[in-house]
């Protein structure tokens, strides 16, 4: 079973920044890939970024990159996203996830299948 708990959200002037945490219950290095959805009020969840805990490459929804960077620290089980530039249409609340399994392939935001509760970002203008 995975848990995860998320952190650091809160509400910004458009333009600032927010970094979230999430951490997990289990050692998922090598494991499972780790990522961020977020979802809007009215709209499915869409994901946002995701990381091979193995790996190096990480994967992002193309109305984030350059603005969002994603990040672990292995030895704490801990899963970052770093969020600059933030503008009002990336108000949402945010989601840690999981995908179960040993592929590198994070960016299929399918294979995410375990879900912390959500931690609400709000950006005004």
């Amino acid at each position: 079973q995975v848990q995860l708990v998320e952190s650091g959200g809160g509400s910004v002037q458009a333009g600032g920044s927010l970094k979230l945490s999430c951490t997990t219950s289990v050692d998922t290095h090598g494991i499972f890939c780790m990522g961020w959805f977020r979802q809007a009020p009215g709209k499915e969840r869409e994901g946002v970024a995701g990381l091979y805990s193995g790996g190096t490459s990480a994967n992002y929804a193309d109305s984030v990159k350059g603005r969002f960077t994603i990040s672990q620290d292995s030895y704490n089980n801990t899963l970052y996203l770093q969020m600059n530039g933030l503008q009002p249409e990336d108000t949402a609340m945010y989601y840690c996830a999981a995908a179960p399994g040993i592929s590198y392939l994070c960016g299929i935001w399918s294979r995410y299948t375990s879900w912390g509760q959500g931690t609400q970002v709000t950006v005004s203008s």
